[in-house]
């Protein structure tokens, strides 16, 4: 079996297309656009960090009435509906995303005993691990001192 050249089998090519062409046998047409190359997408160095914030009244997620949601984006840079996603994205870098230590109760902290629970929720990723955080508190006053950058709006 015989393999054609590149010079033989481009000359070919242009005296077949030029005799249909003389020919009248095919008509021109424009070529469609060639597709657009797709983006190219690069790996980040760094893992992504991106949270589904929550507060609501119930003493729990299960049953509790959800008050208020918001979005938290912290890379590449700091974005979300949060209203202070800059504040609340350097509070949880600060503590190492342990979530537990963001919504400690300030000590000293003076509230009455009463039981009207207010729940909040972090769901997403933070740097790569799948998070599912919540924590309730017993009254709005617990929540106001314990719930930090990080839950408050």
């Amino acid at each position: 079996m015989r393999y054609i050249t590149g010079g033989i089998a481009m000359g070919a090519a242009l005296a077949l297309g030029g005799g249909l062409l003389a020919a009248g046998t095919t008509t021109a047409s424009a070529a469609p656009a060639p597709a657009p190359a797709p983006a190219i997408q690069t790996q980040s160095l760094y893992a992504s960090s991106a949270l589904v914030l929550t507060t609501g009244h119930g003493a729990n997620s299960a049953e509790a009435s959800v008050d208020r949601a918001v979005t938290l984006t912290c890379f590449p840079k700091a974005t979300g509906t949060h209203p202070d996603a800059k504040s609340a994205c350097a509070a949880v870098r600060a503590a190492g995303g342990d979530f537990e230590k963001l919504t400690t109760i300030k000590s000293g902290t003076a509230c009455t005993k009463e039981w009207n629970p207010i729940v909040v929720t972090a769901d997403g990723v933070w740097e790569g691990k799948r998070i599912r955080f919540e924590r309730t508190f017993g009254n709005p006053c617990e929540a106001k001192a314990g719930k930090g950058t990080l839950f408050e709006f």
